[in-house]
């Protein structure tokens, strides 16, 4: 008889996104008494540029004639128009030297932060973290790593690395040496930024134990503060110990699009094999590539148009951040994030549980959130709010909140 991998059995319950929705479901079937305003998934509202969606049609018309018709890619990394245009604008603009053979495009940064477990034994410590996206976590269940969840909502064999309050939501080194370490920056939850001197000390950590940060910069499209680091190959000494995820999906609209890189640096060697060679094992093997419309529109990101009409869409999601936090210290609620991020990281009053206020927003307010508990045992007492909605729904939102409170 077929065996199943029973990892996954031990996995509580379903997707914490998932299970959102099917509360907010559940209300909205039997209470209709406002419209629902969603500031908890953090999908965005704002249409595809149209720089983006010129080069679509271009790209289309290129698949209905047989000259320029393209199959399967010669490399499942990506096409070369769209790794040069990445090397050049995301990275050698701001001086960093990552060339396009060390960029490999995909169809998300959420797939590659759970696939890049392929790559690494199941005996690995992994450190996490705390609150956390919950990809990184479950992903590691699956694989086998996180051992056994236990009373206390931890999973016993991984190294939690607390953000809270107290440490600005950056996490300290911790006691337990870990082989893989995931770093967020700006971070979801909490929405805070890293310094190039907090990076620094993981870096350096990571370099001195032969340790691999793998770096989750899906959002650093938002970082505003030019002192703040959007890569983390900004930092020396990374490009022997770091991977990097980026994503197109909040940068340019791109959730139901999907199209994505990871980075691997050529100097990025462990056991004698570079981390990218095994990478490219596995993609070749389980993977074809992202569709050439696809990179086409990502490439058109980089134009002048492109990069004129993102910027302006982030702008307004970071005005609804501005929204947001301006009404919460308005209620009095002590709320972090939204300046570098489009993230929200709200304190709950008087010590509410998350799912409690999450489901008094739902209930009173029409308003969706995301429970902090749902990222993990350090996001109990805060709710996460999105900055991806339309804007008057955004003040209206804020305004029922406000009212509630």
């Amino acid at each position: 008889m077929v065996k199943v991998n029973e990892n996954y059995l031990k996995l509580p319950g379903g997707y914490l996104f998932p299970e959102i929705s099917r509360r907010v479901k559940a209300f909205a079937a039997e209470n209709p008494p406002r419209p629902l305003i969603r500031l908890g998934i953090g999908d965005v509202t704002q249409p595809l540029c149209p720089a983006v969606i010129e080069a679509m049609h271009k790209a289309t018309e290129e698949m209905a004639d047989k000259k320029t018709f393209r199959g399967y890619m010669d490399d499942s990394a990506g096409y070369d128009f769209l790794r040069n245009a990445i090397s050049e604008h995301d990275y050698k603009a701001r001086g960093i030297n990552i060339t396009p053979g060390e960029i490999c495009v995909s169809d998300g940064a959420k797939s590659d932060c759970g696939n890049i477990g392929d790559i690494f034994s199941a005996d690995n410590v992994v450190a996490v973290c705390d609150p956390v996206y919950p990809v990184y976590v479950d992903t590691n269940v699956m694989f086998g790593r996180a051992g056994e969840l236990c009373s206390d909502g931890k999973w016993s064999d991984l190294v939690y690395l607390p953000c809270t309050e107290a440490n600005g939501f950056f996490p300290e080194l911790p006691n337990k040496v870990p082989d893989i370490i995931y770093i967020c920056s700006p971070n979801n939850p909490t929405g805070a930024a890293a310094t190039r001197e907090q990076l620094k000390v993981w870096v350096d950590y990571a370099n001195s134990h032969g340790s691999v940060i793998l770096f989750d910069s899906a959002y650093e499209a938002y970082v505003t503060d030019p002192s703040l680091p959007r890569s983390i190959y900004e930092i020396p000494g990374a490009d022997t110990c770091a991977i990097e995820f980026r994503s197109f999906s909040k940068t340019a609209g791109f959730t139901g699009t999907r199209c994505a890189y990871t980075v691997f640096p050529n100097a990025l060697v462990r056991g004698g094999v570079s981390l990218k060679s095994l990478w490219m094992r596995r993609q070749n093997t389980k993977y074809n590539g992202t569709a050439y419309v696809i990179q086409r529109a990502a490439e058109a990101i980089y134009t002048e148009d492109g990069r004129k009409q993102t910027k302006a869409t982030i702008a307004y999601y970071l005005n609804n951040a501005t929204i947001i936090r301006e009404g919460f210290a308005r209620a009095g609620i002590t709320a972090y994030g939204g300046v570098n991020a489009p993230y929200i990281w709200a304190k709950t009053p008087n010590g509410t549980p998350s799912w409690d206020f999450f489901d008094l927003l739902l209930k009173k307010a029409c308003v969706v959130t995301t429970p902090g508990a749902g990222f993990g045992p350090s996001g109990e007492g805060f709710i996460r709010v999105t900055a991806f909605g339309d804007v008057e729904a955004t003040k209206e939102a804020v305004s029922r909140i406000v009212e509630l409170i």
